[in-house]
């Protein structure tokens, strides 16, 4: 049976993108190169440039699908909690491991891009990371208790749990899924950001 050509291409384009993960995993994007991609597809290298303009842009697609997917998650798990916090902390913990577990290499690729990746890259995760705090900081004003509070004293708030977040995402890509080592990294971080929260509960906010 012909596989139609549309789906061909995209089998492709998938197959580069999951090459890339593998390769970088190795390494880091910026020593890769479209040739090694196109050999690990089994493609000629400008067959690549069918799917990619260029592996920076290769890359900027994978940290979409990396973050994109996970602060969906969230978000919709925040405007579906209600004001109930434990609920709202304990189930992004375990988003967030779920989503690590089914989608390790691209967290492993968002941890050392971070840092490491091209300009564009480091730029595209960060300004990822900085919408989810804008996000988190829009819903914790339908909160009670957070919702007199000024709009920056939200955004540290937003930025201190997302940052536990992104910290917990790097811990865990290091253990194996479901193991004792997993469950403790999440227990701490339920831990930490259910004190965090309770202290912010009590906050006085000074206005805007």
């Amino acid at each position: 049976m012909t596989v139609p050509r549309l789906e061909q291409k995209e089998r492709t384009r998938r197959a580069i993108l999951d090459a890339a993960l593998g390769l970088s995993d190795e390494s880091t994007l910026l020593a890769l190169s479209l040739r090694q991609v196109a050999k690990e597809v089994g493609i000629v290298p400008t067959a690549f440039y069918r799917h990619f303009d260029s592996i920076e842009e290769l890359g900027l697609t994978l940290v979409e699908e990396s973050l994109d997917t996970l602060r969906t998650l969230l978000r919709a798990l925040r405007r579906g909690a209600g004001a109930d916090y434990r609920t709202i902390i304990d189930g992004s913990v375990t988003v967030l491991v779920e989503q690590v577990r089914q989608h390790h290499a691209h967290f492993g690729f968002i941890a050392r891009e971070r840092f490491a990746g091209p300009p564009a890259v480091r730029a595209a995760i960060e300004h990822g990371i900085d919408l989810a705090e804008k996000e988190l900081a829009a819903d914790l004003a339908q909160l009670p208790g957070t919702d007199q509070w000024s709009a920056r004293d939200r955004e540290m708030l937003s930025g201190l749990i997302v940052g536990a977040m992104v910290s917990t995402a790097e811990r865990l890509i290091s253990v194996a899924p479901s193991s004792p080592d997993e469950e403790r990294i999440a227990e701490t971080t339920r831990t930490q950001l259910r004190m965090l929260l309770v202290g912010a509960i009590n906050w006085r906010s000074q206005p805007d």
